[in-house]
C-alpha cells in the first residue's frame, strides 16, 4: 500500500513540474508538489466532466463517446495548466511575477469560463428545460403568424369565409345569399304596398257597408247615391289590391329564381374553393410541421444558454446562484496559478535553491565544455597550420636544391664549353674549304639551339627564384 502511495505521489510531483533529481536531494518539498499535482488533477477532472456534458448537450452523442471526448479535453487542460506552472519559476520580484502571472491568469480565466459553462447548464437543467419548452412554443406561434402573413397564404381567411358563405347558400337553397338583398327589398316594398292597398280596401268596404246600413255617412239606409259612390270606390280599391298582389307574386318569383341561381353558382364554385383551401392549408401545415420538428430538436447548448439568460433576467435569485456557481468553477481553474504565484512570493525553499544551483552548475559545465571545445578546435587549427608550413618549407628546400644542382651543371657545362674550343684549335687540322651552300656559323647556331631545346626540364630552370 505504501509503495502504491509512493508511486502515486511520484506521479503527482512529476505532474506538478517537480524535478525528480532535485526532489531526491530536497524531500521536504515533496508534499507541496503532491498537493499541487492533486489540484491540477482535480481541474483536469472537472474539465473532463464539463466537456462530456457539453458534447452530450450539443451533439447528443452516446455518453461513453462523450466521456472519451471529455477525458481528452481534460488531458489538454491539465497539460496547459502544467505548462503555466512550469513556466513560472521562483522569483521574489513583484513586478516580474505580475508580468508573468497576468497573461497566465487570463488564460486560466478563459479556461475557467469554458469549463464552468457546461457544468452550470447541467446544474440548472430542469429550469432550463421548462424555459426551452416555453421558448419553443413562442417560436412556433411567431412562425405561424409569419406564415399566415405570407403572401402565399394571405388569402386563406377570405377563402375560408367565402367557403362558409357558399356552404350556407347551398344549405339554404340560396336564401343566405347577401347579394339578393336588393331583390328581397323589392319584395318587402311590394308586400308593404299590398298591405297598404288591403287596408284601404277594407276601409272602403266598411264605409260602403256603413252607407248601406245607414250607420254612418248620410245616415240613410239603402242603396242611395252615397252608397253607390262608396261602393264604386271600394271596387276600384279592390282592383288596386289585385294589382299589388300580382306585383308581389312577381317579386317573390324573382327572388325564388335568384336564390336558385345563387345556390347553383355557389355549389359550382364551392368545390374549387375547397380544393384550393385544402392545398394551401396542407402547405401551411407542412411548413409549420417542419419548423416544429426543427424547433423541438433545437435544444442545443446555444438555446440552453439563451434560456439560462432569460431565467436570470426573470429571477434574480437564480441569476445570483448562476454567478456564484460559475465563479466557483473559475476559481477552481485559476487555483493552480494562484498557488504558484503565492509560492513565488514566499522565501526560496531548499528545493528552489537546489534548482538554482543545479541550473547554474549546468550552465557553468556547459560553458566549460564549450570553452574546451573551442580550445581543442584552436589547437587543431594551429597544428594544421604548422603542418602546412612544414610541408611548404620542405617543398621550398627541394626546389632550391634542384636549382642549385641545375646551376652547378650549367656552370660546369659552361666551363667545359670554354675549354673545348682551345683544345680543338690546337689539335684539329686546317679547316677545309667551304662549299657555296655552306652557311658556316648559322648552322652551328641552329645546332646549339636544337641541343638546348632537347635538354631536360631541370636544365632549363631559371637562374632566379
Amino acid at each position: 500500500m505504501s509503495e502504491r502511495r509512493r508511486r502515486l505521489g511520484d506521479g503527482l510531483t512529476i505532474l506538478a513540474g517537480a524535478r525528480p533529481d532535485v526532489l531526491a536531494a530536497a524531500p521536504g518539498a515533496r508534499p507541496r508538489f503532491v498537493a499541487l499535482g492533486g489540484v491540477l488533477l482535480s481541474t483536469g477532472a472537472l474539465a473532463a466532466v464539463s466537456a462530456a456534458f457539453a458534447v452530450g448537450m450539443a451533439l447528443g452523442v452516446w455518453w461513453p463517446v462523450a466521456l472519451l471526448v471529455g477525458l481528452g479535453w481534460g488531458a489538454v487542460v491539465v497539460n496547459l495548466d502544467r505548462m503555466i506552472l512550469v513556466g513560472m519559476a521562483h522569483d521574489a520580484s513583484l513586478k516580474r511575477n505580475l508580468i508573468m502571472a497576468v497573461p497566465r491568469i487570463g488564460l486560466a480565466l478563459v479556461l475557467g469560463v469554458v469549463v464552468a459553462t457546461p457544468l452550470t447548464l447541467q446544474v440548472f437543467h430542469k429550469e432550463i428545460d421548462a424555459e426551452i419548452v416555453s421558448m419553443q412554443a413562442e417560436a412556433a406561434d411567431a412562425h405561424r403568424q409569419s406564415l399566415e402573413a405570407d403572401t402565399r397564404f394571405a388569402d386563406l381567411p377570405e377563402l375560408e369565409e367565402r367557403i362558409a358563405q357558399q356552404e350556407a347558400i347551398v344549405a339554404s337553397g340560396g336564401a343566405a345569399d347577401a347579394g339578393l338583398a336588393v331583390v328581397r327589398g323589392t319584395v318587402a316594398e311590394k308586400q308593404a304596398a299590398l298591405d297598404s292597398a288591403v287596408t284601404v280596401s277594407r276601409q272602403l268596404e266598411a264605409k260602403a257597408q256603413c252607407e248601406l246600413d245607414g250607420t254612418c255617412g248620410t245616415g240613410d239606409a239603402g242603396t242611395g247615391r252615397a252608397y253607390l259612390q262608396a261602393r264604386a270606390a271600394a271596387d276600384a280599391q279592390t282592383a288596386v289590391v289585385d294589382s299589388a298582389r300580382a306585383e308581389l307574386d312577381a317579386a317573390v318569383a324573382a327572388v325564388t329564381a335568384a336564390e336558385g341561381r345563387s345556390a347553383s353558382l355557389a355549389e359550382g364554385s364551392l368545390d374549387r374553393d375547397r380544393e384550393e383551401f385544402t392545398r394551401l392549408t396542407a402547405e401551411l401545415d407542412r411548413l409549420q410541421a417542419a419548423f416544429d420538428a426543427e424547433n423541438e430538436g433545437s435544444g442545443g447548448i446555444l438555446l440552453r444558454l439563451e434560456a439560462l439568460d432569460r431565467l436570470g433576467d426573470e429571477n434574480m435569485t437564480l441569476a445570483a446562484a448562476q454567478f456564484m456557481l460559475s465563479l466557483l468553477f473559475m476559481c477552481v481553474e485559476v487555483l493552480p496559478v494562484l498557488m504558484k504565484l503565492l509560492l513565488n512570493f514566499s522565501p526560496p525553499t531548499a528545493y528552489d535553491r537546489l534548482v538554482a544551483l543545479r541550473d547554474s552548475g549546468d550552465v557553468d559545465l556547459e560553458e566549460m565544455a564549450q570553452e574546451s571545445r573551442r580550445t581543442v578546435a584552436r589547437a587543431r587549427e594551429e597544428l594544421l597550420v604548422l603542418a602546412e608550413r612544414e610541408r611548404v618549407d620542405r617543398q621550398k628546400e627541394a626546389i632550391l636544391a634542384r636549382r642549385r644542382v641545375a646551376l652547378a651543371e650549367i656552370a660546369a657545362r659552361t666551363e667545359a664549353g670554354r675549354a673545348q674550343p682551345e683544345t680543338a684549335a690546337a689539335e684539329a687540322p686546317a679547316e677545309p674549304g667551304r662549299q657555296m651552300w655552306d652557311t658556316g656559323p648559322i648552322r652551328e647556331l641552329a645546332a646549339r639551339t636544337v641541343r638546348s631545346v632537347r635538354r631536360r626540364p631541370i636544365d632549363r630552370m631559371p637562374t632566379t627564384v
